[in-house]
């Protein structure tokens, strides 16, 4: 199953959701992308990091015409997303995961860092939780 994780700006959620499919499953295929690439962010590269996820390879992609196509499933990670989400091909899937943004986090570094670790261990729950329906 060739699976697309859909986001705003392919930085924080999608490219931790990707990460964690590649680390779970060689059975299945994943990508990410966003509605627009705004970039990798740094805190999300270290937060996968501690949880031995390497994402730093993977890129910050915009949303090409091909990939719904590409996709059996598509995984929208954010409200905006969903809203903003191009009509499927027939028999592809949809989900919905609606993730709070861990880049809007506020407060010092520490409680930053703590926000992204959250968001990682919630996408990893409900990856897991994905992958054994399939």
């Amino acid at each position: 199953m060739n699976i697309l994780f859909l986001c705003t700006g392919n930085s924080c959620r999608s490219q931790m959701a990707e990460g964690w499919g590649r680390q779970l499953s060689s059975d299945h295929m994943f990508r990410s992308a966003g509605i627009e690439a705004h970039g990798k962010d740094p805190r999300a590269i270290a937060v996968m990091a501690e949880a031995g996820v390497d994402i730093s390879g993977q890129e910050s992609t915009q949303l090409t015409d091909d990939m719904p196509g590409w996709a059996d499933l598509v995984v929208t990670v954010c409200g905006h997303a969903d809203d903003n989400c191009p009509v499927l091909p027939t028999g592809v899937r949809k989900l919905h995961w609606p993730l709070d943004d861990p880049a809007k986090a506020t407060g010092d570094a520490a409680s930053v860092l703590q926000v992204f670790r959250n968001s990682r261990d919630e996408i990893h729950g409900r990856l897991q939780a994905l992958l054994e329906t399939l």
